[in-house]
């Protein structure tokens, strides 16, 4: 594997562990892919740093489980600012 790749999965997985940021997150601050933050720490991180990949599995574990919940809140803002907006009118 080349360096640079594996040097991006770790720094990848550092800002995970320490920000807490999602795949789409991390994806946006590194102006990479989902697909490529995915399987950089999926297969390449393992390979390179596995303690750092187990504890960044452990983050996008609990973002996974907590995504219902943004979701609906995201919806419900949504609904409420366009209430809002039909209300002044």
């Amino acid at each position: 594997m080349r360096e640079y790749i594996e040097e991006r999965a770790e720094e990848i997985g550092r800002y995970i562990v320490e920000s807490g940021a999602t795949v789409r997150q991390t994806a946006g601050r590194f102006g990479i892919s989902k697909s490529t933050v995915h399987k950089d720490i999926t297969e390449r991180l393992v390979k390179v740093n596995p303690f750092l990949a187990a504890r960044t599995r452990i983050v996008l574990d609990f973002n996974k489980a907590e995504r219902h919940i943004r979701g609906g809140m995201a919806t419900r803002e949504k609904y409420r600012s366009s209430n809002k907006h039909v209300e002044d009118i």
